[in-house]
């Protein structure tokens, strides 16, 4: 029986919730927005028609509290709740208990979410239903000596995956059995803390594999449809980082056959709603029928739906929506068209040049005016060529907490051919600036340049292998910058207050006898110093102020300087070498104690930020002089971890 959607509430937070927030006003339905304290002026709460709060920044405390989110919608009076993706999405016990609540629940049944949410037991459906899987071990025993006899047999490399994983999470290659040990225990503390499930299972590694994988889409009717391909093979420690549709060197044959095998898994489940059906592919071969095998099913909506949604015109979370309240799916799969090629890169508060260190703080700058949510690029002569679009969750001034990923949006592009739109990805990307935090724009465009990219021929490994060639800009980049900033901090902002002086020695112009005036501007970057000579126009006025962190983007590389503040310099050099907390987490580990000796580069800590697991090394060669936190602590930004002392006699 049909059931008209009147008020939602949405159970997320960022860019998903903002935009299923759009397709809600255009359906006239009403909205919800829920949050926690990190999140209280975010962009989403400021879109929703109602908000409501659920607890403290920690997702455990609020996002991942069902019990909360459920009070949250009967106090808004919401009579359905969409989970997004992420955090409660994939939770049959949660949706069950938003059907108990007389609540419409827009996503597949519990049953569904049980039987594929779980990577083992998905993979033996998919074993039943004809749909070609990889070896591997799915078994009960979890301790060490089962684990490495079925490493054994299985054979290295492999992949320890989480059983009820996503995302990347819970994921460790091991290319050799001593190894295993140490990886099955990071495997299991990440699976653990991700989804309060430890358990893993073992699989054969594909050396150059491509990741594929196809959207379906079911209704309570028994209908079952696809909506093509999409390719997510451009991946950074198994985290996707640009994704398109349809799949580059795609023979007729092997789609046809992809996507039946994956329509075939959605109906022997009875699945209802969107889904995707991964497939991971042999990528040092052609794309052929014996190439591709099942990799897990996501029972919810993805990341990367923008980019089904540019090639077939439709919008996924209006047919969500839809299908939720009992009606049949709008097309048949006959109806379903596929024009040209869209392709989505992820734009993420993290700096590629220092580990992709997840960044913090305020967005001082975020360069949408050339479009609130839609730009068209033309042609010479004003034709339309490509259409993008943005869906981004945070706007200029809004803060970015530490407690949840490193996403701010996405930008995405629809145009005639791959070629075509990879170029238009290509040119946006470089006019884009973020300011304030660091961004992955600049290593978003060289991925785009690769050859093997602009080929197809890319591989989930590709990043890895290449490392500094992506994570560094060039060089003319920073001098270029540094330049850049140094008039911008000489020019605006304030002044340090220890460094405020009247008088005529404050006068900041540059002034020099008998020789044309000259600032001499020192800059701080990555812990690295330079200093930057400028000269000053005649007119300038006098600099009687300054700013301590200043932002530049050059080509969509996003520079982030600091004036350094020699008192902090100083106190640092006299106190000797520590390991500090680069921003706010969980401490997970501490490897050494008072007395170790130490070697530059030695894992000394490991903490858990934004979903992923950091580890602290040491800054040089030392002897460990004290230690301080405990596991599972909560830590803030700065806080001292370990401290070194020089060894005697060094």
């Amino acid at each position: 029986m049909a059931r008209k959607i009147t008020k939602l509430l949405v159970a997320n937070r960022g860019e998903i919730a903002a935009r299923i927030f759009r397709t809600c006003r255009d359906m006239g339905i009403a909205t919800v927005a829920v949050y926690s304290d990190a999140d209280a002026k975010a962009k989403h709460v400021r879109e929703a028609d109602d908000a409501v709060r659920l607890g403290p920044p920690p997702a455990t405390e609020s996002y991942l509290r069902g019990d909360l989110v459920l009070e949250a919608a009967k106090a808004a009076g919401a009579d359905a709740i969409h989970p997004g993706y992420g955090f409660l999405s994939e939770n049959a016990g949660f949706a069950e208990a938003v059907r108990k609540a007389g609540l419409i629940w827009v996503g597949p049944s519990p049953d569904a979410i049980r039987a594929l949410g779980l990577k083992d037991e998905a993979k033996r459906i998919a074993e039943e239903a004809g749909v070609p899987v990889l070896p591997g071990y799915r078994g009960a025993a979890q301790d060490l000596k089962a684990l490495t006899d079925a490493a054994k047999t299985v054979g290295y490399p492999l992949l320890i995956k989480a059983v009820a994983g996503g995302g990347g999470r819970g994921i460790r290659l091991v290319s050799k059995a001593s190894d295993l040990k140490a990886e099955l225990e990071s495997a299991v503390r990440e699976a653990e803390s991700s989804f309060g499930d430890g358990r893993v299972m073992l699989e054969k590694l594909v050396e150059r594999p491509r990741h594929i994988e196809v959207q379906v889409f079911g209704d309570a009717h028994g209908n079952v449809v696809h909506l093509f391909e999409r390719d997510c093979s451009l991946q950074r420690r198994r985290q996707k980082v640009i994704e398109e549709a349809p799949a580059p060197n795609m023979p007729r044959d092997v789609r046809a056959a992809m996507c039946a095998a994956a329509v075939k898994l959605a109906k022997v489940v009875g699945y209802e709603g969107a889904g995707t059906v991964e497939f991971i592919v042999d990528g040092a071969r052609p794309l052929a029928l014996d190439t591709f095998w099942f990799l897990e099913m996501n029972t919810r909506l993805q990341v990367e739906h923008p980019v089904t949604e540019m090639i077939t015109g439709l919008d996924l979370v209006e047919w969500q929506l839809r299908v939720a309240g009992g009606q049949t799916l709008p097309l048949t799969q006959a109806d379903i068209k596929m024009t040209g090629h869209a392709i989505e890169a992820r734009v993420c508060a993290e700096d590629p040049a220092h580990g992709f260190l997840p960044g913090t703080g305020k967005i001082t700058g975020l360069d949408l005016d050339f479009s609130a949510e839609t730009y068209t690029a033309l042609d010479d002569q004003g034709r339309a060529v490509c259409k993008a679009r943005f869906d981004f969750g945070f706007e200029a001034l809004d803060q970015i907490p530490g407690n949840y990923d490193s996403m701010i949006g996405k930008v995405i592009v629809h145009g005639p051919d791959r070629d075509t739109a990879s170029a238009a990805l290509e040119n946006l990307l470089s006019m884009f600036a973020v300011e304030g935090v660091p961004s992955n724009t600049g290593f978003l465009l060289r991925c785009l340049r690769l050859k093997d990219f602009r080929n197809g021929e890319h591989h989930v490994n590709l990043i890895g292998e290449l490392g500094d060639t992506l994570t560094k800009p060039e060089p003319w980049m920073r001098e270029r910058a540094a330049q850049d900033a140094a008039y911008k901090a000489l020019f605006s902002g304030r002044l340090p207050p220890r460094t405020q002086r009247e008088g005529p020695w404050a006068q900041g112009d540059g002034f020099r006898m008998n020789a044309p005036p000259r600032l001499a501007v020192q800059l701080e970057q990555g812990g690295e110093i330079s200093t930057v000579t400028l000269t000053p126009q005649p007119k300038s006025a006098p600099l009687r102020a300054l700013m301590r962190d200043v932002s530049v983007t050059v080509m969509g590389e996003t520079f982030a300087f600091r004036i350094p503040d020699y008192a902090d310099d100083v106190a640092a050099l006299a106190g000797g070498d520590v390991v500090k907390s680069p921003m706010p987490g969980k401490l997970i580990a501490l490897n050494v104690k008072p007395g170790d000796a130490v070697t530059r580069g030695q894992t000394l800590a490991v903490m858990e930020a934004m979903k992923m697991e950091h580890s602290l090394a040491a800054p040089r060669d030392g002897v460990v002089e004290s230690v301080q936190g405990v596991p599972g602590q909560q830590l803030t930004e700065g806080v001292v971890l370990v401290a070194l002392v020089a060894e005697e006699g060094g």
